[in-house]
């Protein structure tokens, strides 16, 4: 839990809540605030296995996975290669596009260009190509005098991406099953605060959306998650703007580690189809493996 990334206070609370929940579930857990003495911590505590809790860069783009393998140590959610291709979107987009999943046209650009001039026309959304949660999402909409201003911490290379309108949705896989559809409801942008804030969002579970959509939902999320080879669980995130139908539906990303806190969204899925959340991290250890 914990580690050095952008998302490291989310991380925090998902490691909180899972270990928790493990306890309940009657595990023995030690908890871990990743750092720079990872190995040496993890060799004195000999773990049966590893509770992957880490969300952002070197959580869950394939670093503390490719350490795992080393050491010979299970480990929950998404190996090596699934990780770091779901963690690059640019690469991911491609693989989801030649699958024949709907993605929407982006480019990767230099942080310098894209706040000299518009890059794609507006709107379009500017993001880091390799980080999650909503961290540093700039949302640039028709009639923008000039392009954005992005702040220091943004990477040199950043994707910029169309927008989609439309409703945000999302489904859980877990395993090799597709939970159900997860309406996300927000006053204006779907940021970080909205995903992690108690309030800050309303989710509506299952989405109250024509069956064909919800069907079509959780077939996307299925095979995203085998095109990636995630395994354990995994959430892909959707657009559909309803007056074009199916034509309106389109994949933003998949998520190989998703949240675990009280307001995060492959829990609530996992408890509408009757694993409460003590059994989902129960699962999730049950599941845990190396690649190699």
């Amino acid at each position: 839990m914990g580690g050095p990334s952008a998302e490291r206070e989310v991380s925090l609370s998902s490691g909180r809540e899972c270990a928790k929940a493990l306890r309940t579930a009657g595990f023995d857990v030690i908890e871990i605030d990743a750092g720079a003495d990872l190995v040496e911590r993890l060799a004195d505590a000999k773990p049966a296995c590893v509770f992957n809790a880490l969300h952002g860069r070197w959580g869950e783009d394939g670093c503390v996975q490719g350490l795992l393998e080393w050491l010979r140590i299970p480990y929950t959610h998404s190996g090596v290669l699934a990780s770091a291709l779901a963690m690059d979107k640019a690469r991911a987009k491609q693989a989801f596009a030649a699958a024949g999943l709907p993605v929407l046209q982006s480019v990767i650009a230099s942080k310098d260009e894209v706040m000299a001039r518009h890059v794609l026309p507006a709107p379009y959304v500017v993001k880091p190509n390799n980080e999650g949660s909503s961290v540093g999402v700039y949302l640039v909409m028709d009639g923008a005098n000039s392009p954005p201003n992005l702040s220091e911490q943004m990477p040199d290379e950043v994707m910029v991406e169309t927008y989609a309108p439309g409703r945000e949705m999302t489904v859980s896989v877990m395993g090799d099953q597709a939970l159900c559809v997860t309406e996300i409801i927000t006053e204006g942008w779907y940021d970080y605060d909205a995903k992690y804030r108690p309030g800050g969002s309303r989710h509506v579970v299952p989405a109250e959306i024509p069956s064909e959509i919800t069907e079509v939902c959780l077939d996307y999320a299925l095979r995203a998650h085998r095109v990636l080879g995630c395994r354990g669980l995994s959430r892909t995130d959707f657009r559909w703007d309803e007056g074009r139908g199916l034509e309106g539906l389109v994949l933003l990303e998949t998520n190989t580690q998703p949240g675990m806190t009280p307001t995060s969204l492959s829990p609530e899925q996992a408890a509408h189809c009757g694993h409460d959340f003590p059994a989902l991290c129960a699962w999730l250890v049950e599941d845990a493996s190396c690649d190699r």
